[in-house]
């Protein structure tokens, strides 16, 4: 009776410090990406009510973190043409101050999708309800443990319709651009069949591969480079999310996301073909990765 009472205090100590140390809410990481790649928010194209909706709860869960902004509401707002004028597309962005240096890392994910098409909902779970989840996720460790940049988390807009979000969070930034030493991208890190993500962008940035390696030892996911060769055509994935407008401005950056399946663009990118550990997985990895950039460079 003694040891079955020792090993039931061992476990209520034990369960919370492993919990902590993986350092992100797995059913809240689900839930969310569960909720942003739901029917409800009808794929969240730029300005429709899913997109409205998929806005609001970014912005509800970056006030409970408790995260300041440099916009008004943790909204930016911007404009561009398309096929038409679109009006009043918007970044949800949040900021949390460095502990040591003013120096910046913005992480990035865009959360509108396609929409609706010829009647199918373009869900677009791991495109890119994934990213975003994970950006929450990420926003919700740092808010508890600050880094040692400032970080700015920013949701972006319209990436299905030429990067037009992160082109305007560029372009009006709230600060310096010299003060941002690198950019981190989500974008697709849900799916797997091979069990890898990608880290692309270190054939432009090789100080930050040493890095990465270090943080990915010893995880599950196994963490990969390259998509990143100029003139390999739909290979190289240099210009192919929203990273492209960091990059054009000289800014380091780093590109986490899967390759292509059978369900990217299509209305089958639904919730129920996440392989739900791997991407538990993934965004460990990509927390750790984070972890480990934030601490070595300068």
């Amino acid at each position: 009776m003694k040891t079955t009472k020792i090993l039931v205090l061992l476990l209520f100590i034990i369960v919370p410090v492993l919990l902590n140390a993986q350092g992100i809410d797995q059913m809240k990481l689900i839930k969310d990406l569960k909720y942003l790649s739901s029917d409800e928010l009808a794929g969240r194209a730029p300005l429709t009510k899913g997109n409205l909706k998929a806005r609001a709860y970014i912005k509800d869960r970056f006030k409970e973190l408790g995260l300041t902004s440099q916009y008004d509401n943790y909204t930016q707002f911007f404009h561009f043409k398309a096929e038409k004028q679109i009006e009043n597309a918007a970044n949800i962005i949040s900021f949390i101050p460095g502990k040591s240096t003013e120096k910046i890392i913005v992480i990035t994910a865009h959360y509108d999708h396609i929409g609706i098409k010829d009647g199918e909902i373009y869900n677009g779970a791991d495109d890119n309800a994934s990213g975003t989840a994970a950006l929450l996720a990420l926003a919700e460790y740092f808010s508890q443990s600050p880094p040692e940049h400032s970080m700015i988390f920013a949701a972006l807009d319209a990436e299905e319709m030429g990067l037009q979000g992160a082109k305007a969070l560029v372009k009006d930034f709230p600060f310096p651009l010299d003060q941002v030493v690198l950019n981190i991208n989500m974008d697709m890190i849900s799916r797997s069949d091979k069990n890898e993500l990608y880290a692309s962008g270190t054939l432009h940035n090789p100080q930050l591969k040493h890095i990465l390696e270090e943080a990915a030892a010893g995880q599950s996911v196994k963490l990969m480079f390259g998509h990143d060769t100029p003139g390999t055509g739909h290979d190289d994935w240099t210009n192919a999310s929203d990273h492209a407008a960091f990059h054009a401005q000289k800014i380091p950056y780093v590109y986490f996301g899967v390759e292509d399946h059978e369900d990217y663009h299509r209305p089958t990118d639904t919730f129920d073909k996440i392989n739900q550990e791997f991407y538990f997985q993934s965004v460990n990895l990509i927390l750790e990765c984070t972890k480990e950039l934030d601490q070595s460079i300068d």
